[in-house]
């Protein structure tokens, strides 16, 4: 039966490389992981991974946190953090949890109990209980999307304020005054961030703010359907629709084009995410594109430098958003 001297002679490295390569595999290049893995092949090497996992204190396996995996964006997030985690030699749990905070904590506890080595969290809030703070008074994680206020935890985010002032600031350039907002879940601060955003943009072209002009929803389809409904049956109709999410904008739009309205001759429309979907719907959709399999890729990269002790002051990485103007807006009617 081989052994591991066998997999070093093969490879043409040391003993100690292809035990880094197999219980540290970030610790090695990766060229030389591959050597090592292809030569573990050629001399049938099978290596005791859940004994290598018992002496390194590791597990190679990353928690994440997801409120909805329906939801594009999300998915998409998903997709670059499973990437990221397969070149450093990680596996990803996924806990598709319902904004559940019980079912968190349940995931939360691998962690605390050494089933997995740290954790990404999606949503605004802090999984692990006091029961499970270690010595530090702080456990592996990273919080990606949706921010926890004052977060002590390293963080992946967008100017979400910025981008909806500049999509705001994109419909005011085209004479829009009555633009309307289709908002996410209440509980959100995603929700608040781009409100604010909407805010500032008609404070600073001296547009009042109105309050009936805001519908509420929560990134869904159908809460965009709901609300584009409720729109179509205004007596005073807003002008533009800015959606807190492309998935809401494509339902409104659903809604409002079968009340007899042309987007967006009559009606302009706006969204936010720049899902695949976004570029095809009729007429293709104006939104704000952020890089959502970066963020992945930038909070599995985090936490695996902060499980390395490469981190001592948890950063804050603000990601960039891009307006993309498409045909579902247009001068305000006159």
């Amino acid at each position: 039966m081989a052994n591991i001297r066998d997999v070093a002679d093969s490879a043409g490295v040391s003993v100690a490389t292809v035990s880094r390569a197999l219980q540290q595999p970030e610790r090695v290049s990766p060229k030389t992981r591959e050597k090592v893995m292809a030569a573990v092949e050629s001399v049938g090497y099978k290596p005791n991974l859940m004994a290598v996992k018992f002496r390194s204190g590791k597990t190679n396996n990353l928690v994440v946190l997801v409120p909805t995996v329906a939801n594009v964006f999300f998915a998409r997030v998903i997709s670059g953090m499973q990437e990221a985690a397969a070149d450093l030699g990680y596996s990803i749990l996924l806990a598709n949890t319902m904004g559940n905070a019980d079912v968190e904590a349940q995931y939360a506890k691998m962690v605390s109990t050494s089933q997995a080595d740290g954790l990404i969290q999606l949503r605004a809030a802090n999984p692990f209980d006091r029961s499970m703070i270690n010595d530090n008074g702080l456990l592996p994680m990273v919080n990606v999307c949706e921010v926890i206020e004052d977060s002590q935890y390293p963080v992946v985010s967008l100017d979400n304020r910025a981008a909806a002032k500049a999509m705001t600031e994109h419909l005011i350039s085209l004479g829009h005054k009555r633009i309307a907002m289709i908002k996410g879940p209440q509980s959100s601060p995603l929700t608040q961030e781009r409100m604010n955003g909407y805010k500032d943009a008609l404070a600073d072209a001296n547009i009042p703010f109105e309050e009936n002009l805001m519908f509420p929803g929560d990134f869904t389809l159908q809460s965009g359907y709901r609300a584009g409904e409720a729109i179509a049956a205004c007596p005073l109709k807003p002008t533009a629709v800015f959606c807190e999410s492309d998935e809401t904008a494509i339902g409104a739009m659903q809604a409002l084009k079968q009340a007899g309205m042309c987007i967006p001759s009559d009606i302009s429309i706006a969204g936010f995410d720049d899902i695949a979907f976004s570029a095809f719907t009729d007429p293709p959709l104006t939104t704000i594109a952020q890089p959502a399999e970066e963020f992945g890729r930038t909070a599995v990269t985090l936490l695996v430098d902060l499980l390395n002790d490469k981190i001592r002051k948890a950063p804050k990485v603000i990601m960039p958003f891009e307006l993309i103007v498409r045909e579902s807006t247009s001068k305000a009617p006159d």
